[in-house]
């Protein structure tokens, strides 16, 4: 990360970027910050650049493209090498994330997706083949999400 610290500029590109990426442009956000276009596009690639910006996806719904299934699988792995397996568990048809937990017997939460019962079981006995327990599986009905709260500078306090 480079030496510039998150200031309220920041705060507000990322806060409209997680909006709306896909519709929001530097000249609407520079509108938003009372700043320049160049100044958006220049702070943009910055936050790229330092890994603040990781990427852009889609939000995709599972449910409405044939995936009905969300299954969170809570994961223990050993502490040295919770960390290392994570590219591995990505890498199974199936999973779309993995969070590392630090706290608790159980230090990996995978989210699963599929089209039915059948889709979920072998991911789980993946996991039990690379020498992680699941020690518990929970159905979600739905998941929404939201951009950040403290980045947006328009929220009153």
């Amino acid at each position: 990360m480079s030496d510039e610290a998150i200031d309220d500029v920041d705060r507000a590109i990322l806060y409209a970027l997680q909006e709306d990426a896909r519709n929001m442009s530097s000249g609407d956000i520079a509108e938003r910050t009372g700043t320049s276009d160049s100044t958006v596009r220049k702070r943009i690639q910055r936050l790229e650049d330092d890994g603040v910006i990781k990427g852009y996806s889609a939000d995709v719904d599972y449910q409405q493209s044939g995936y009905p299934l969300r299954m969170l699988l809570y994961c223990t792995a050993s502490i040295p090498e919770r960390g290392d397996t994570l590219p591995d568990i990505l890498a199974i048809d199936g999973v779309v994330s993995v969070q590392e937990l630090v706290t608790g017997e159980q230090n990996l939460l995978v989210t699963v997706v599929g089209e039915s019962d059948s889709d979920i079981t072998p991911v789980a006995q993946e996991l039990l083949d690379m020498g992680l327990t699941v020690a518990d599986e929970v159905l979600v009905r739905s998941h929404e999400t939201t951009p950040f709260g403290t980045f947006d500078a328009e929220k009153e306090d």
